[in-house]
């Protein structure tokens, strides 16, 4: 079968109808995946997932990754559930690109909207490829061979640490910080993006901290340009699959008290960036 995909946005971003997820073949399959190299986030409106398909899905991309913090989905450890509600606001409102702080990071997003607010909790993603392509080219010769590193103990607030006991016993299960290129390379397309993000990106390996703190504030800065953005309306039941390596991603946390609930697999990319 033919994908019936349209953008929804200039730049990035498709809606696909007439399909269902549950019975996609291998050529179908591989169609998705040129698509969303192409558009790097497409839609699937009116699906009807359980965890376990959810998950069978999702491996047929590659391994999934396994958080270890987040909540998990109680049959499927490999999603993580994001709920909060009228006892827990959202929290996934700051720009950052899927575990970049393992030394494989997510490759695609892939996420089941189970329960959406009836006005609020929309997602958005900024092409970070056009960002890149975007920059002056002295400040691209500026950030060519660089290295940033990535931690997930960046992204916690500072006013919600653990106790003591708490804070040494999860320090055991948390990934040590990892080195990627400030700038890579896609390894489909070829073409080149930012990646550094807010919530993982701690700083610039080579340079000092004045000078990592100065440079990254300006693509930090630069990726929140709207031209390069786009914003989604969730219906409940509404599949995502985005390309973590061309693209970043927050969830507005704008609907408290309403409820918003939803699942995401992670699945791993096969090397580490380059």
């Amino acid at each position: 079968m033919s994908l019936n995909v349209q953008r929804v946005n200039p730049l990035l971003g498709a809606r696909v109808s007439g399909i269902d997820l549950r019975e996609v073949d291998d050529a179908t399959l591989a169609q998705i995946e040129a698509a969303l190299v192409a558009h790097k986030v497409l839609f699937f409106e009116d699906q009807h997932w359980s965890a376990e398909q959810q998950k069978a899905f999702a491996e047929r991309f590659g391994e999934l990754h396994v958080h270890p913090v987040y909540e998990a989905d109680p049959s499927v450890r490999e999603l993580v559930v994001f709920a909060y509600g009228e006892n827990k606001r959202g929290a996934n409102d700051t720009w950052h690109a899927d575990v970049t702080f393992a030394e494989r990071p997510s490759k695609l997003g892939i996420l089941y909207a189970e329960e959406i607010p009836k006005v609020g909790g929309d997602t958005l993603w900024v092409d970070t490829e056009a960002a890149y392509r975007a920059l002056a080219e002295p400040v691209k010769a500026l950030f060519d061979g660089l290295n940033a590193v990535h931690d997930i103990r960046h992204a916690r607030s500072p006013t919600a640490q653990p106790q003591v006991d708490a804070q040494a016993q999860l320090d055991r299960v948390l990934p040590p910080p990892v080195l990627h290129p400030v700038i890579r390379t896609h390894p489909v397309s070829g073409n080149k993006s930012i990646y550094v993000n807010r919530a993982f990106t701690s700083h610039i390996a080579e340079l000092s901290w004045v000078e990592s703190e100065h440079l990254l504030a300006l693509l930090l800065q630069h990726l929140q340009v709207p031209e390069f953005q786009m914003r989604w309306a969730w219906k409940p039941h509404t599949v995502a699959i985005w390309d973590n390596r061309s693209t970043q991603h927050l969830a507005v946390a704008d609907y408290f008290p309403a409820r918003r609930r939803v699942r995401r697999a992670a699945v791993l990319e096969e090397v580490r960036p380059v």
